[in-house]
């Protein structure tokens, strides 16, 4: 799996016209699912995110925690974060997992960090979605479970 997180102000995901997720302070998390995939990625990723130490603490250094600062997680599917781009100029998607695959998965992930107290809201797997978010610092992070 591969996640790419945003430390955001807030975030929020849009499906024809319609908010269907929208978070304040928190990670914007963009998740692709490889195909070879299984729940040991997710709960690496689970393990790893709620502690992640990004958020400033009182003396200005990044040492908190999303869980220290009562933060949310807005939560979208992307396979195009599998994108190989090593032919021509038009992305392969063929290492992303398949939807019955990836859904599984990517619904475990969510559970697993509300299971870890934290607030999930999510997109919609496969929708056609407009994200808009306001990156904090900007912060961003990348997890790829290949390199655990």
């Amino acid at each position: 799996m591969r996640a790419v997180i945003q430390r955001v102000s807030e975030a929020s995901v849009t499906i024809d016209e319609q908010v269907v997720g929208k978070i304040g302070r928190g990670f914007m998390i963009l998740l692709g699912i490889h195909e070879e995939d299984t729940q040991e990625d997710a709960d690496y990723l689970i393990r790893k995110i709620p502690l992640l130490r990004v958020f400033e603490d009182a003396g200005g250094k990044m040492n908190q925690s999303l869980q220290d600062v009562g933060g949310s997680v807005l939560s979208v599917s992307q396979f195009t974060l599998y994108a190989d781009t090593k032919k021509g100029n038009r992305p392969s998607y063929v290492k992303a997992a398949r939807p019955e695959t990836a859904i599984p998965l990517y619904e475990y992930f969510n559970e697993g960090l509300r299971k870890a107290g934290l607030v999930v809201e999510t997109g919609e797997f496969g929708g056609d979605m407009d994200v808009a978010l306001i990156n904090d610092g900007p912060v961003t992070i990348l997890f790829d479970t290949r390199d655990k």
